[in-house]
């Protein structure tokens, strides 16, 4: 819908939305959600250290999987538990649950104490990365959103390129607890500001919890995401598709996932409505989200071991190698929010995102073992650029398109789909890497003398730049010759992406915030706020509960 009329006055108090409190609580959100963004990849270059510190290397994957799974289960619930309760005690349990969690990581004994920890983090990830762009909605209208939303995105793809940059300075220079450590500052400013800024109405909601769907999405998306993760070492470790494990795995997942529908469309207030997909804008930003997630995680993921192998760089020297694609982020998410705060359009953005993501990895399908770093860095710029054109505009197109009192399950549904996405083209990607990258190490080490290497399954970094020639170059080539192709198996997915974002119906972005349009705000400028507008940070709200009245500064509705 285009526009939303604000909702007939009710005799509660209104909150005052100023501009100053807007941007207030934009900083706590932007905190909060580069902290779940950031945990996602930063264990990644620090996990050879953890893992052999806490004895666990045999399973190592489930220091990712962990925080993953989390996240993927509880975004639907944040979101719709947000439309139900209100977004601001759901937000605070969430910062405090990641803080908390960051704690207990950074003082873990054991490998499987991390492991819980960062279960408990991804519960109160999720929760931060959608409260944080439904509160947006709720508080800033569509047609001035875009300066919002645009460094939200930016700052998504700053947190995946900066999280493996910052893990490996901690484990080589510091200590790997670092890595959680960080987070417990943060996580307690970002509360603190929250606490006192975060004016959002709480209310009861008469209607009934969708329980049976919430247990068949957790299972679903539970067998999902281990399914992707176990097969996605094939070759090295995990589960052959042979095993019955698996099989059986994968049937109990396909199951669930049937059951989630048939119950969805009987109850009476679903967890996630499927009617939502009626509409065909938040169905085409959903799949959009899903094909941009499975290639953009794809990549972060091999790209810097890439840069290892084929230049000997360290850990935190990949990270900084890397710097080029969060530039192409930043710049083309910052500066298309700009433009479409001005211009109020906003289907041009993932048309042309999508078509340079396409390119970009295109060109990524020409890279060598002794390719130039700068034509390497102007590569992965190009495809940052695609993407930071596309993350945040899909999601301001889904919440300009539903209504207001839908918006945090609607924007809670396309990030789900985006992680789901994530998942599983790492899996596929992974699998099909691995797989053809074995075939040609173990070709390279036939024959090879004793000192040439310990051969194709003990390959590291360091490895590779002590062996001797031709092994060496050897292994350069078969790692870059195996990754270049493997980028091909995205470029149709994103082509897809493209032909999907040319039907995107461009609806009038609103001009009424979401808390206005369900009644529950007025703008600083309405006739309304009269004179009785005054600095909501000047003294405690009172009754600060969860099911108390909206605790900000307030006027009478009926004024």
């Amino acid at each position: 819908m285009a526009s939303h009329a604000p909702a007939p006055a009710s005799d509660k108090p209104l909150v005052v939305l100023t501009p100053r409190t807007v941007w207030l609580i934009f900083g706590a959100l932007m905190a909060s959600m580069f902290l779940s963004s950031l945990d996602q990849s930063i264990v990644g270059t620090a996990m050879p250290t953890i893992v052999g510190e806490l004895d666990g290397v045999a399973h190592q994957g489930w220091v990712v999987t962990a925080y993953i799974l989390a996240i993927a289960i509880v975004m639907p619930l944040y979101g719709k538990f947000g439309d139900l309760w209100g977004r601001r005690w759901p937000f605070l349990v969430a910062i405090g649950l990641f803080t908390l969690a960051s704690a207990g990581a950074g003082f873990a004994h054991s490998f499987g104490e991390l492991v819980f920890w960062r279960g408990v983090q991804g519960l109160g990830g999720g929760g931060l990365m959608i409260l944080s762009q439904a509160i947006i909605a709720d508080i800033v209208p569509a047609k001035d959103r875009g300066k919002y939303m645009g460094p939200m995105g930016a700052l998504f793809g700053i947190a995946a390129v900066v999280g493996p940059l910052l893990g490996g300075l901690f484990t080589q220079h510091a200590d790997w607890r670092w890595c959680f450590w960080l987070n417990i500052p943060i996580g307690v400013a970002a509360f603190v500001t929250a606490w006192l800024t975060l004016k959002l109405p709480s209310h009861r909601s008469g209607r009934r919890l969708d329980v049976a769907g919430i247990l068949f999405l957790v299972l679903g998306t539970s067998g999902l995401v281990l399914a992707s993760s176990w097969t996605s070492f094939s070759g090295n470790s995990g589960y052959d598709w042979s095993d019955p494990a698996l099989l059986a795995l994968v049937g109990g997942t396909l199951l669930s996932i049937v059951l989630f529908v048939v119950v969805e469309l009987r109850a009476s207030d679903p967890i996630l409505p499927l009617r939502l997909f009626r509409n065909s804008t938040f169905t085409i930003a959903t799949l959009i989200g899903f094909i941009l997630g499975a290639g953009m995680f794809a990549a972060l993921a091999f790209l810097p071991t890439f840069l290892q192998m084929s230049t000997g760089a360290g850990v935190t020297e990949s990270g900084f190698l890397m710097l080029p694609m969060m530039a192409g982020v930043m710049i083309t998410a910052i500066g298309s929010g700009i433009a479409i705060t001005k211009t109020g359009r906003y289907k041009a953005f993932p048309v042309v995102g999508l078509a340079i993501t396409a390119l970009g990895l295109m060109w990524l399908t020409r890279i060598t073992g002794d390719m130039s770093l700068w034509l390497f860095g102007a590569m992965i710029f190009v495809l940052g650029a695609g993407m930071g054109l596309v993350m945040q505009t899909i999601v301001l197109a889904v919440q300009n398109s539903v209504d207001p009192h839908e918006i945090g399950t609607a924007t809670s549904a396309n990030n789900f789909f985006r992680e789901i996405g994530a998942a599983v083209g790492t899996a596929v990607f992974s699998t099909v890497f691995t797989n053809a990258l074995f075939t040609k190490l173990s070709e390279v080490f036939a024959g090879a003398p004793a000192g040439a290497g310990d051969g194709a399954a003990s390959i590291t970094p360091e490895v590779v730049q002590n062996l001797p020639e031709p092994y060496r170059s050897g292994v350069i080539d078969a790692f870059a010759g195996t990754l270049a192709p493997s980028f091909w198996y995205f470029v149709p997915l994103v082509l897809v992406g493209f032909v999907l974002a040319l039907f995107l119906r461009e609806v009038k972005l609103s001009d009424v915030a979401g808390m206005v349009a369900r009644g529950e705000a007025v703008a600083a400028d309405d006739p309304r706020a009269g004179a009785e507008v005054v600095d909501e940070l000047s003294a405690p709200a009172a009754g600060d509960a969860p099911e108390a009245d909206p605790d900000a500064e307030r006027v009478g509705a009926s004024r």
